[in-house]
């Protein structure tokens, strides 16, 4: 499932592409993804204009000139793509491509230069959906989001907050969106690592009893926004679907330290350890039981 450096990669490649175009036409292939599309959704967009294209955790945000916002969530295998001529060329009227068989919306743009062009999204598993909102507050998938983990909102001090007396591991607590928003299996298994904690180390062990972080959980805080920085660097992680909106992979699955590295020797320096894979609340984690302590 595309995580936060993947949804940012697609933010990235989109927005210079279709903000300040006019949606002209939407056409829906299917009535629903994960989800029913909104009452008068297609409606809703038609004649509208793209004011910016923002993310927030998993999700992508398209601003529109009402007030109103695309959401929308890519699932397991969703992606969006800008069809036929990029809409920052110089102006010619083409005809709409023919839709692919996974192509379940269409959203005609024309650009203030007169280009057209579709803005196409794909979803062979259907896991993703979209919706329509006008504050965050009346999202439901967006109002018990927890701070950006890039953002200045995130620090020791908080997290510190969020697990002081919490006995759930610390790979639990990272994937609950309500503490963090954005992370997800593979940069948490990626940052724990970096770290040099155990998946299995409870939360609550990772705070003082006073309610200060302990060194563990700053080192924790530097590893997130470090590994995160560098997987959008590298345009994501392509595992088997994910693809840019250039239709390209990504390629920080080359870089993995731990995640899908099952007995694969651990790269700490002078560690001599192997990854092992764990299960934890049905998820995959991966680690180095050498190098990663279980705090205690």
């Amino acid at each position: 499932m595309p995580e936060l450096p993947e949804v940012e990669t697609v933010r990235r490649g989109l927005a210079p592409l279709i903000t300040g175009a006019q949606i002209k036409g939407v056409t829906l292939n299917r009535p629903n993804l994960r989800f029913p599309f909104p009452s008068g959704f297609a409606q809703s967009l038609t004649g509208r204009t793209i004011k910016a294209v923002n993310r927030r955790a998993k999700y992508l945000l398209i601003e529109l000139d009402d007030g109103m916002t695309l959401l929308s969530h890519l699932g397991m295998t969703g992606n969006f793509r800008v069809a036929d001529t990029p809409l920052d060329q110089p102006s010619r009227l083409r005809p709409a491509a023919a839709p692919g068989k996974h192509d379940h919306v269409v959203i005609a743009l024309c650009a203030q230069n007169g280009q057209m062009a579709d803005l196409v999204y794909s979803d062979p598993r259907r896991f993703g959906f979209m919706d329509l909102f006008a504050r965050e507050a009346d999202c439901a998938f967006l109002n018990s989001l927890g701070p950006e983990p890039l953002g200045n909102e995130l620090t020791s001090a908080y997290i510190a907050s969020r697990f002081a007396g919490r006995k759930t591991p610390v790979k639990t607590a990272l994937l609950d969106q309500r503490h963090i928003a954005g992370l997800g299996n593979i940069y948490v298994c990626e940052a724990l690592w970096r770290a040099g904690i155990a998946p299995q180390t409870l939360a609550l062990h990772l705070v003082t009893p006073d309610g200060q972080p302990r060194a563990e959980l700053e080192a924790l805080v530097r590893a997130i926004r470090d590994v995160l920085a560098a997987a959008i660097e590298a345009g994501g992680s392509t595992l088997k679907d994910f693809r840019n909106a250039k239709g390209e992979a990504g390629y920080f699955q080359h870089s993995f330290d731990v995640y899908d590295r099952r007995d694969s020797p651990c790269r700490t320096a002078g560690c001599g350890g192997s990854i092992v894979r764990v299960v934890q609340s049905g998820r995959s984690s991966f680690y180095c039981p050498q190098c990663q302590v279980e705090i205690s």
